[in-house]
């Protein structure tokens, strides 16, 4: 769980990253916003425990989008910082003419 404001930024962000797989993202993560703003003091409260860990569990059991093709070419995004790094493999398909992820 992040401790610090610019932490709960971080976090805040890479879900926002996610939000389209992620159902009632905005509704989930509004106790972040106002924690975010330049003058507000960092105070962790049982809606923002409760919010983060709803968004994890969301990232972390997240439904498979759609079955990979293993003919199509796949996508490998990174990210690393001096605090930590990750990755996420994509793949994008046309189904029904319409750009699926």
């Amino acid at each position: 769980m992040p401790h610090k404001k610019k932490e709960f930024q971080s976090f805040l962000g890479f879900t926002g990253y996610c939000r389209q797989h992620i159902k009632d993202f905005a509704s989930i993560a509004r106790p972040f916003y106002k924690l975010c703003d330049k003058d507000t003091i960092f105070e962790m409260t049982v809606d923002r425990v409760k919010a983060f860990e709803s968004l994890r569990q969301a990232l972390t059991t997240a439904p498979l989008l759609l079955i990979p093709d293993f003919k199509l070419p796949f996508k490998l995004y990174i990210d690393a910082s001096g605090d930590g790094l990750g990755a996420a493999l994509h793949q994008f398909q046309i189904i029904n003419d319409k750009h699926v992820e």
